[in-house]
């Protein structure tokens, strides 16, 4: 099929759609409003379920119905949206049952602004509700990756019977580029046999998070782990740039990750043995591709926008092998290349110490600045 001009949020309604979405149910804000209004149409063209809930507590709870009977069903919001639906994440993750969660994310915390921020990376990565689960987050940094991420992630819900969260920015949502979309998938016809679709011949499927018993939860708990182990096999994805020679390993995601491979190729040019590592599965996370490049590194550089919330996780795969610096915009405010370039240039002539509190210093750089916008 033909590249078209496209918007991330309505790329993303359509490739789940084609991806063969039977039920979206969901609640407007901005800025991924698009979505849900583009399902608001095509979903009853195709004779399919949508729903705009009262609430987004209320929309997740349908999701979670709907997800029981085995059924490709999604919903999607933005950061204050997404917190209230942690509850029913977790009834979800407990239960055991696939659906997708596209979270478009904005500047924060509380009512924050519609502003493009990575600043629910805590929530969805290391969060997503009570209890010891592990949901699948996935990252696209342009609107192709953002159509392809969102046909995945009905694959890998399917797959693990697990929540898939798409984790795209205010930027993504909001840009148009020229993109291509998948053809149409056909509709299931089969459902998997723990479903709850009518026991006609069979004994009945009864689906819960409840385990009164606590070595029935644990067991329920490790059951939950071995099929993460799984996912940590084969899941881990990420895209790498120049970085067979790279002394200075930037590490980015998203948006962020976009605008420093800009600043990384404007720094190699300069001469700077400077790379990109961009996740697209932030979990499960590239920990051991991180920790490979620590071997050869001379120091990591973090670009993310938030406070650093990635941060950590780059330091648990470094493990100490190299310094790691950060670089951070946050309220919604997206880095420029500028930006990111200089920071890769200070590195390359004074590094950091193996053990700095590099976001304390970051903090200091910050506070000192007395201007709106680049430092």
């Amino acid at each position: 099929m033909a590249k078209e001009l496209l918007k991330g949020n309505i790329a993303i309604a359509e490739a789940a759609i084609r991806a063969g979405l039977e039920a979206y149910f969901g609640y407007p804000i901005t800025p991924q409003t698009e979505l849900l209004e583009w399902m608001s149409k095509r979903m009853p063209e195709l004779g399919r379920i949508f729903l705009q809930a009262e609430s987004e507590l209320a929309a997740i709870n349908m999701v979670y119905g709907a997800a029981c009977t085995g059924a490709r069903v999604m919903s999607s919001s933005s950061s204050p949206g997404v917190s209230l639906m942690m509850e029913g994440l977790s009834y979800i993750a407990g239960t055991e049952v696939p659906m997708v969660l596209v979270d478009v994310m904005r500047g924060g915390p509380g009512l924050g602004n519609i502003a493009p921020s990575q600043g629910d990376y805590f929530q969805m990565v290391h969060g997503g509700g009570h209890g010891d689960y592990y949901p699948i987050a996935l990252a696209p940094a342009s609107v192709q990756e953002a159509i392809d991420l969102t046909v995945l992630s009905f694959d890998l819900a399917e797959k693990y019977r697990s929540i898939v969260f798409v984790l795209a920015d205010g930027s993504i949502g909001q840009m148009m580029e020229p993109a291509e979309l998948p053809e149409m998938r056909p509709m299931k016809k089969e459902y998997p046999a723990w479903a709850t679709r009518g026991a006609q011949g069979r004994p009945r499927n009864i689906l819960t998070s409840i385990y009164v018993d606590a070595e029935d939860e644990e067991q329920t708990n490790l059951r939950l782990l071995r099929r993460w182990k799984e996912i940590e096999t084969n899941e881990v994805r990420y895209r790498a740039y120049y970085l067979d020679d790279a002394e200075i390993v930037v590490v980015g995601f998203g948006t962020a990750g976009r605008v420093a491979l800009s600043a990384v190729r404007t720094a190699r040019a300069q001469g700077i043995p400077v790379g990109l590592l961009r996740p697209i599965t932030l979990r499960p996370f590239p920990t051991q591709q991180i920790r490979e490049l620590a071997k050869q590194a001379q120091s990591f550089l973090v670009v993310e926008m938030n406070g650093g919330q990635m941060l950590d996780d780059v330091r648990l795969a470094v493990a100490g092998q190299a310094p790691v610096d950060f670089y951070g915009r946050m309220g919604g405010v997206v880095p420029m290349s500028e930006e990111i370039e200089r920071e890769i240039q200070r590195l390359a002539h004074n590094p950091v110490p193996l053990y700095a509190d590099v976001r304390q210093a970051w903090m200091q750089r910050l506070l000192q600045t007395k201007t709106k916008g680049a430092w």
